[in-house]
């Protein structure tokens, strides 16, 4: 799986692309592209990597992804399973590019809101509160409209977006990505290498071999990549994994400690409330009450 440049295709007729993919291998992988991303996951559970922020993405979701910004959705085992009946999925995404209303259009003085709302989206926002149930509405009758009432419904989603008083900015300030080719390939193998031996203890040693640098180089390299310590980003994987185990509740609070690769009980708590900004049992029961 390696990072690339993801070419969207679009119809003759059309200005910019509006699809449901019921496939969650179309977006399980690390890849940028040059067009504004507004994504919706009707159905849909896994990882999400943006830039250098690492968080568990669920249905109803909704995220807008400036151009040219990292991302990676990766879907839980559950979705490629063989040996039972795979979990269904239903992801709805626009893509426009930048100058789709215009330079002139965007800095006129009524539009201030939009032109703000897509300057935040280059560090990725998701969207939370109201308006979100408003947002995913018009994101699924747009893939039914035709000629002017497509750019129409895409322009009120994203003032609805802009209107949000509860959005979550996701990728950190510093972060940049304009590396060479070989240095997105190179990332795209820390990472994936990263999440599947995470359970594990991962010594130096070997990520550096797998990044192809020395030991010595490679702490130095990964944080003037991602503004990060490679420890951190550890942290954050197992800290995913273990919402995502809380979020099933099939597990007391010890097995998800060791089944997210953290040693003791009093390391999973400490990282799991730094992160999260909750205890692992407050985190499971404001997201059971919140679905009850």
């Amino acid at each position: 799986m390696k990072a690339q440049l993801l070419k969207v295709s679009m119809e003759p007729a059309q200005s910019f692309s509006v699809r449901q993919d019921l496939e969650p291998s179309v977006n399980n992988k690390w890849h940028y592209h040059q067009e504004i991303e507004l994504i919706y996951f009707n159905k849909g559970d896994g990882t999400q990597f943006i830039g250098d922020s690492i968080k568990r993405f669920k249905s109803g979701d909704i995220v807008l992804l400036g151009a040219n910004l990292p991302h990676y959705w990766r879907f839980d085992d559950a979705y490629f399973t063989t040996d039972t009946k795979p979990a269904a999925a239903d992801i709805r995404v626009a893509h426009f590019s930048e100058n789709l209303f215009g330079e002139c259009f965007l800095n006129l003085p009524e539009n201030k809101l939009l032109k703000d709302i897509l300057e935040k989206a280059k560090r990725g926002v998701k969207v939370t509160g109201k308006n979100k149930a408003v947002v995913a509405e018009l994101i699924t009758r747009m893939l039914k409209a035709e000629g002017t009432e497509r750019i129409i419904i895409l322009m009120q989603a994203l003032v609805e977006i802009a209107r949000s008083s509860q959005l979550e900015v996701l990728s950190s300030v510093g972060f940049h990505y304009d590396l060479e080719m070989i240095e997105k390939d190179r990332i795209n193998d820390i990472y994936d290498y990263t999440y599947a031996n995470f359970k594990n203890k991962i010594y130096l040693e070997e990520i550096a071999e797998v990044a192809r640098i020395s030991p010595n180089s490679f702490c130095r390299y990964f944080k003037s990549r991602t503004r990060k310590t490679y420890s951190q980003f550890l942290i954050e994987v197992k800290v995913g994994q273990a919402c995502k185990l809380l979020i099933e509740h099939s597990l007391n609070l010890k097995q998800v400690c060791y089944n997210s690769g953290f040693n003791n009980f009093a390391s999973f708590h400490k990282c799991f409330k730094k992160i999260t900004g909750k205890s692992p049992l407050c985190y499971q029961k404001e997201f059971v009450s919140a679905c009850a």
